[in-house]
This record gives structure tokens, sequence and C-alpha cells, in this order.
């Protein structure tokens, strides 16, 4: 007697389906994944004034900033500004960015209230917008590869070299001073659509030779891209602090009131030492 088993080809037929699906499903997850991340645009029109009583914020894409990983948020000033919001009963909402110019552009035309960036306090951008109490300290940094046909060993090596920095970073400013300094040119070239964790990469990746961008910044990279040297200053310690309009006095002494206030609490000391570890 012949004996036939119509349940191998049907299971195979199933299995078949079953895989195609189950790619379906992957491919739609991946997708769904993509269009829900915050998007690197520098197009100004795809931000709007929240109005009421909703504070906006721009914050900078950097592992030290703002950062997202799969389902994590979270970043230095990213908990830090949520937590002293909760504290004052602040309404809060977060525009991701990862250009500088859109960040302050947004601010002088009213689109954001606070600008939360690697930005350093000086005096030249004092003229223009209101500091916040100082979230903490930093200093500008050389980021190169360890590459002895690029490399140099001090900011005197800068000496007719090209060197990136985000535009409108104070980062120029300090770059064009150390140049009548070393009686030399120095090729500052400002990039209006990367902020400094994607300079980092394109120096680490050979795209560019070398970049200046904070310290936190750059040592919080160097642990992904252990061939880059990051231990050339370019500045001393300075104030990091976040942006307000000149207009906006009452929301920077709010936000001056709340951040003394946490910055002597133990949340605020284990928060620094969860993002800066010891110092």
């Amino acid at each position: 007697m012949k004996t036939t088993s119509p349940l191998k080809p049907k299971s195979k037929r199933t299995a078949n389906l079953l895989i195609a699906l189950l790619l379906v499903a992957i491919g739609a997850m991946w997708l769904l994944k993509v269009c829900s991340r915050p998007t690197f645009s520098s197009d100004d029109a795809a931000y709007a004034p929240s109005g009421a009583d909703t504070i906006d914020v721009a914050i900078e894409y950097s592992p030290l900033t703002f950062y997202q990983h799969a389902d994590t948020i979270g970043g230095f000033d990213y908990d830090l500004l949520r937590a002293i919001a909760r504290e004052g009963g602040l309404k809060i909402k977060f525009h991701p960015i990862s250009a500088l110019t859109t960040a302050l552009d947004g601010l002088r035309d009213g689109r954001f209230d606070i600008v939360v960036a690697d930005v350093p306090t000086t005096a030249e951008l004092r003229e223009q917008f209101a500091f916040t109490e100082p979230a903490f300290l930093d200093r500008q940094v050389l980021v190169q590869r360890r590459d002895p046909a690029t490399h140099v060993s001090s900011a005197l090596g800068l000496a007719d070299k090209k060197v990136w920095v985000p535009a409108e970073s104070p980062a120029v400013t300090r770059l064009q001073n150390l140049a009548d300094e070393i009686g030399d040119t120095i090729h500052i070239i400002t990039d209006s659509l990367y902020g400094s964790e994607q300079l980092v990469i394109l120096t680490a990746t050979g795209e560019i030779d070398r970049a200046v961008v904070n310290e936190r910044i750059a040592r919080a990279m160097s642990r992904d891209y252990p061939d880059i040297d990051i231990s050339t200053g370019v500045t001393f310690t300075q104030f990091q602090s976040w942006l307000v309009r000149r207009d906006e006095e009452k929301l920077a002494e709010r936000i001056d009131t709340l951040l003394v206030r946490y910055k002597a609490t133990p949340a605020y000391a284990n928060l620094h030492l969860r993002y800066f570890g010891e110092e």
C-alpha cells in the first residue's frame, strides 16, 4: 500500500507562511521605530511655539546633553531640566535639535524659550542672550585622530590647519584669538548642519581631520571611538549654562532659583556622579 503524508507539505507551507509573516512584522517594527525617532532636521519651519504656559526647550543631541537609545531617553541636561521642572511645576516641551544654528535662530524669533546645548558662557554670547545659573563646568578641547600624518601636539600646531566647529559655536572666537596669538592662520570651518557629536564622529571616521568641542562631550564619545585624541585643551574651564532670550528675565530668574536650590541637594550630586563620575 502506498502511503502518503499530506501533513508534510502542508506543514512546510505553514512554516514558510509564518516565516514570511514574521519577516513582514519585523520590517514593520523597524519602519515604526525609524519613523518614530526625532528627526535631525535643520528646517526651522518644523518647530512652532506651543503657547499657553508651555516652555519650549530646544535641546541638542549629544551623549551628555540629550540622547535616545532604543526606548531609553536620557542626558545630564535633559534629566536635570526635567527634575527642576517637576520641583517648580513647570510644563516643558523638548524639541531635539542637531544644529546649534537651528536652536539659536529659534530662540531669537520666539519659537523656543530655552536653548540647552554645548555652549559655554562667553562675553560675546552674553551680548545676545541671557544665561541661566551654570549647570556644570567644562572646557573646549581639540578632537583628532592618533594619526601621525594629521596629529598636532599642541594648540600651537594648528597654524595653517583646518578645524571644524559647529556654526555659531563660541569656539570660533577662541580659535580666531588663538590664530592672533600664534601669528598664523587657522582655517576655521563652521558647520551649520552638524553638532558636536556628529563632528566627533566625522573626525573619528576620517571624514575631517579635527574639530573643537566641549571636553565632556569628547570624553563621553571617546569610549566608543578610542582612536581619537582629546588631550589638547583649547580654552580654560568655562561655565556651561542654558540660554534664554533677554526679554524673558522672569523665566531666567525662575530657572535660576530652581537650579540653585536643586544643585544643593543630594539628588544633583547623584546625577552629576552618574554622568561625570568622580572628579
